[in-house]
Parts: structure tokens; C-alpha cells; sequence
């Protein structure tokens, strides 16, 4: 989570060491290798459908963020201490010196109270949990929180052999954006806008939310803005929100799979306020192939061979996706429905190496004879007469 996100309540009771599997006293460099590990083990692209990898991904990205970066991890570990011990705060912050005596704290107003004209815990806190933003809304008015794009979502039809080598796409994509009318005000143009009744121009109001403990949420009559107008603008009806169409170039990497997802950093809505922008997530569809079929990294294709073939051996030519064709040897006597691997010739892997080529072999029947191969297969079965091919199958009945 990027510190323009504004600090959330709940981060003075999170402990970002557990969720990264490291101690209070690691070293930059132990933190940073197990986020590593924990950012691999739950990526989003390796675990396209498991919902609990994606929360946990997300977590381990919000610590690391924080206890990752020096500055950041020491005001992290004075926020901690104060929260625990209630030492730097009126009527205590954490533990059961919190609200005593029947008093209601707002922890903006907490923190206002301890930096002062002079900064302390509120400007020390600031730039850590979004530049003064607060625990719910801003401490200072006039500062509006910067917020992330919304994450997209789209799917893609690629050809077989793209899926393999890559390809670059062009996606049209139709997301919300600022209204081109209102230029994002939510006000009728050429009207002017004046401080919001609701929240004084604050852009929060405060809740409680149980026993001694409220906070700041953005102002529901103004979203935040601080400033309300009287007359709403007839495009987006107040909203300050409009679509926008975009074509984007996407590339698709090697070797995808049918139904995998892919992420594209940043590529998602616009952020607003200097917000970074979400990111577009593109499930990729890839359409058959009339000859080839796809088993993980390998590529599969079926071999139609004659009965001779198997039983006196052969070499056969086989096609390769993209490449020049390879040759089979069969061995005398290989059964039906045997599958060869050809080595290199199959998919590319996420490494860089190509999985195989497996090719089965089918022996295909002919429906019709000419006087002469019915002549030589009735005299083969005439030779073979005395074989009892299914004494076996009996047998084995009972």
C-alpha cells in the first residue's frame, strides 16, 4: 500500500513484522527476503483463482511497504510503542488507559493535540500515514487524500501460436474518469461552489464506532471535496464521475495458458487527487488448434500410421509449431496408441525452456481394399491363424 493511501484505524493494532514472518529486531535485508518469499508464494499471477493468496499477497505488500522502508519503520515502531503504553497521549492510547473515565477521545483530534504549532506525533505520523491525512479524514483542512484508481477487468482471445510466442495486443477499454463537463466539481459549469454545511468544509464528519472510540469518515454530503454546489452539474448529476474510452497495447508473454490472468501494473482507472492509477487484470482466452493440443509446457498431436508401420517399424515426418518438420523412428512392433516425445518442441516455460512435442500413434483402418491389399491381408490373417490373440481375455474372465 503506497503511504498516499491515509492511515487506517486499524494499523495501530496490526503487527507488520508477524504478517512478514520476522522479528521486531531483523535487518533490512532479512525483511526484504521474506517478503521475497511471501510475495512469490501468493503472487496474484501464480494463483489466478485463490482468493486467499490475493488477500494475503496484499497484506504482505502492505507491511513491507511500511517496516521495508527505514524512514517509515521507525515512526511505525514509535506509533506502536505509543499505542501500547498510552505514555504520549491524554488519558491513555492503548491498553486500559484508553478512554478512561468515561471520556471520548477522536483520535484526530489526539494526534492535532500532540504536534501543536509545533509538529510532534501528528507531523511525525504524517508523511508515514499519507501526508497529514489522519487516521479517517485529514487533520488540516484544504487537503484532500489521494486515492487509487479502481482495478479493471477485461478478457482477451489470442491464437494458439500466440499463446506460445507472445503477442501484443490492442484492448479497448471503457472506464470512469473525471466528468469532461464539470471537470470532475459535480457542479452545473460556470456556477460557483461554496463550503459545505455538513462537515464545515472539512471534508469529514466523525463516528463513533463503540464505547469511547470515533473516528473521521469522509463527509457523506460533500464525498470529501469540501465544497458542495447548488446546483449539481446536468452530466453526472453531482457525481464529478464520467467514462472515458481508451485503446491501450498489452503484451501477453509467452507461454500464457487458456484461462490464465494476467496483471498490468497501473493500467487500470485513473487515480484521483495524485493517486496512482488501478491496475487492469486480463483473463486471456486462446483458441484452439486443428492439429496441435496443448498439456501444460508440451504440445500434443496424433500420429495417423498404418498397421504395417507399427508391426515392420518406420520413420515418420511430424510438424512443428513454427519450426521445420522432425522425424519419427518406430520401432518394429510398437503398439497402438503409444505416445513418443520429442524433445524442445513443445511450449516455452516460465524459465525461458521449451517443454516436448508428444506424439501418439493411431493406427487408422481403411474402409475400402483394392482386390490386391485384400488379397495380402487375407493371406496375413491366414499366416496368423494359429495366434489365439484372446485365449488371454478368457482366461482372465473366469
Amino acid at each position: 500500500m503506497s503511504s498516499t493511501d491515509g492511515f487506517r484505524a486499524d494499523w495501530a493494532q496490526k503487527d507488520f513484522y508477524a504478517v512478514l514472518g520476522v522479528s521486531k529486531d531483523a535487518t533490512t535485508d532479512a525483511i526484504k527476503k521474506a517478503y521475497r518469499k511471501l510475495a512469490r508464494e501468493n503472487h496474484p499471477d501464480s494463483h489466478p483463482d485463490d482468493t486467499a493468496k490475493h488477500e494475503r499477497f496484499k497484506a504482505v505488500a502492505e507491511a513491507y511497504d511500511v517496516v521495508g522502508d527505514p524512514d517509515k519503520r521507525a515512526k511505525y515502531d514509535e506509533m506502536r510503542r505509543l499505542y501500547a503504553s498510552g505514555g504520549g497521549f491524554p488519558g491513555g492510547f492503548g491498553g486500559a488507559g484508553f478512554g478512561g473515565g468515561g471520556q471520548t477521545f477522536n483520535l484526530d483530534d489526539l494526534l492535532r493535540q500532540q504536534g501543536g504549532a509545533g509538529g510532534g506525533i501528528g507531523d511525525m505520523f504524517g508523511d508515514l500515514f499519507g501526508g497529514g491525512g489522519g487516521f479517517g479524514g485529514g487533520f488540516g483542512r484544504g487537503r484532500r487524500r489521494a486515492t487509487a484508481g479502481a482495478d479493471v477487468e477485461t478478457s482477451a482471445t489470442i491464437g494458439f501460436a500466440d499463446a506460445l510466442d507472445g503477442v501484443t495486443i490492442s484492448l479497448r477499454l471503457t472506464s470512469e474518469s473525471a466528468c469532461e463537463s464539470c471537470r470532475g466539481t459535480g457542479g452545473k459549469p460556470g456556477t460557483k461552489p461554496h463550503t459545505c454545511p455538513q462537515c464545515d468544509g472539512a471534508g469529514y464528519v466523525t463516528a463513533g464506532v463503540g464505547g469511547a472510540f470515533s473516528i473521521n469518515e469522509t463527509c457523506p454530503a460533500c464525498g470529501g471535496r469540501q465544497m458542495v454546489y447548488d446546483d449539481p452539474c446536468p452530466t453526472c448529476h453531482g457525481t464529478g464521475r464520467g467514462s472515458s474510452a481508451r485503446t491501450i497495447s498489452a503484451r501477453i508473454p509467452a507461454g500464457v495458458k487458456d484461462g490464465q490472468r494476467i496483471r498490468l501494473r497501473g493500467k487500470g482507472g485513473p487515480g484521483e487527487n495524485g493517486g496512482p492509477a488501478g491496475d487492469l487484470y486480463v483473463t486471456v482466452k486462446v483458441q484452439g488448434h486443428p492439429v496441435f493440443g496443448r498439456k501444460g509446457e508440451h504440445l500434443t498431436i496424433d500420429v495417423p500410421v498404418s498397421f504395417d508401420e507399427l508391426a515392420l517399424g518406420a520413420e515418420i515426418k511430424l510438424p512443428t509449431l513454427g519450426g521445420a518438420p522432425v522425424t519419427l523412428k518406430v520401432p518394429a512392433g510398437t503398439p497402438n496408441g503409444r505416445t513418443f516425445r520429442v524433445r524442445g518442441k513443445g511450449a516455452p516455460g516460465p524459465d525461458g525452456s521449451r517443454g516436448d512435442l508428444l506424439a501418439t500413434v493411431e493406427v487408422q483402418v481403411p474402409a475400402v481394399l483394392n482386390a490386391e491389399a485384400r488379397a495380402a491381408v487375407e493371406a496375413y490373417r491366414a499366416a496368423m491363424s494359429g495366434t489365439p490373440l484372446r485365449t488371454k481375455l478368457f482366461d482372465t474372465a473366469g
